[in-house]
């Protein structure tokens, strides 16, 4: 049986947050690795963190972490729909043992769960805006109107966000476009930081040497969902016109999602039967690190990313980055270290990309900018951040300060 509570963290009496979750480990996106990232740094700073989240397949049980039987989500097999029942159940059961505040982390039957529990024990409730919905709908219910789903997730973001005490944005670029929609709830920008201590290790000539990559090819990296709104398409034709200049260019694409058979008959039909390589999901324990140390420079033009956490863990491992700077990716790079930026043209980010690749120089000053910046992004900072809001919400909605609270 999955524990209900964690325990108290050893050091202290420690808040009690639960965090309410559509999606978690093992399925593996940027809102997985946000909640894990900030539960960990949030228990080492005394709080004592309850994830309820869906149960995929047969997870061993893990404290803190409480499972809720789930199903496939028609269109978007990737996910699951929790089973409302359990679900309020699990947390009913959790907010009657004592916490003292409610995160909910996505907008689909957790923020509806979260905020019913929040309301019947008089919890103050925030919630995390992940996800760019507006430029994410229309990839998948295709057969509305890409306007019509456009408004619709403005029209639903808006309701959602201003039904809580607080919200927690990843990007001021985001909060701006929430404040567009005529979101006027309390709002906090904190991004999500990264376990640096994850990304000292990696072997990237164990990585080629195991796919067949030469040690001196030119390897491009993308890592992240195989999905539409990653606008994976577009660097697959900055490939071919890379392909031009340098016939040996390599692009490897690690990761999962629906749009993989797509955008792999795309590669050959491009004629890049050889100049593109799907690994698929690679474990982050491992092989992850070995494919980005591999990597010659990392390239990415996401115009849906509301912070961008795989360009922070490329620079964390001395990858250069070449990538557009929209919304969240825009706060990352704008400083242009350890990265270059470039436009969403084909010609102009294909000479960027082979301006890294054919300088070994510029490869090698590029990635120790990108490790010194890093560190400035590392997850202690931001869950403190996340800690001062965390105790605003609290005050302001129990007009007290609140006894559990952990000390700073």
């Amino acid at each position: 049986m999955d524990m209900l509570v964690s325990p108290k963290p050893s050091g202290g009496q420690g808040a009690r947050v639960l965090m309410v979750t559509d999606v978690y480990f093992p399925r593996v996106n940027g809102v997985s690795t946000s909640i894990q990232t900030f539960r960990k740094a949030l228990r080492n700073r005394g709080y004592d963190v309850t994830v309820v989240c869906p149960r995929y397949g047969n997870e061993p049980p893990e404290e803190g972490i409480v499972r809720v039987a789930s199903r496939v989500v028609p269109l978007d097999p990737e996910d699951r729909m929790l089973a409302w029942g359990e679900l309020v159940q699990r947390c009913d059961e959790i907010a009657a043992h004592g916490v003292d505040l409610i995160h909910i982390q996505t907008p689909f039957l957790a923020h509806y769960a979260g905020v019913k529990v929040a309301k019947r024990y008089k919890i103050p409730v925030v919630e995390s805006y992940h996800t760019f919905f507006e430029e994410y709908l229309h990839h998948y219910v295709k057969f509305a109107p890409k306007a019509a789903m456009r408004f619709l997730a403005r029209r639903f973001s808006a309701s959602q966000c201003n039904q809580v005490n607080g919200l927690v944005v990843p990007s001021q670029a985001m909060l701006n476009v929430l404040r567009d929609y005529g979101v006027t709830t309390k709002a906090e920008v904190v991004p999500t930081g990264i376990d640096l201590d994850q990304f000292n290790s990696g072997d990237g000539s164990r990585f080629r040497e195991e796919h067949g990559i030469p040690p001196r090819r030119p390897v491009m990296l993308y890592v992240g969902r195989v999905v539409y709104e990653k606008n994976i398409e577009f660097l697959l034709h900055v490939t071919r016109k890379v392909r031009e200049a340098n016939p040996d260019a390599l692009l490897v694409i690690a990761g999962e999602g629906p749009a993989a058979a797509g955008l792999e008959k795309l590669a050959i039909s491009l004629g890049l039967r050889d100049n593109v390589m799907f690994v698929g999901y690679l474990d982050r324990s491992g092989p992850l690190m070995d494919c980005y140390r591999a990597a010659d420079a990392f390239i990415f033009a996401s115009r849906t990313e509301t912070q961008g956490l795989v360009l922070l863990e490329a620079m964390a491992l001395g990858v250069p980055v070449v990538s557009t700077a929209v919304m969240g990716t825009k706060e990352i790079l704008e400083n242009a270290r350890g990265c270059v930026i470039a436009p969403e043209n084909v010609d102009a980010f294909a000479q960027s990309v082979l301006g890294v690749l054919n300088d070994a120089a510029l490869r090698e000053r590029l990635g120790k900018e990108a490790r010194d910046y890093s560190r400035q992004w590392a997850e202690g900072a931001f869950a403190e951040r996340m800690d001062a809001f965390y105790r605003r919400v609290i005050e302001e909605q129990c007009g007290r300060s609140c006894q559990s609270m952990p000390a700073t």
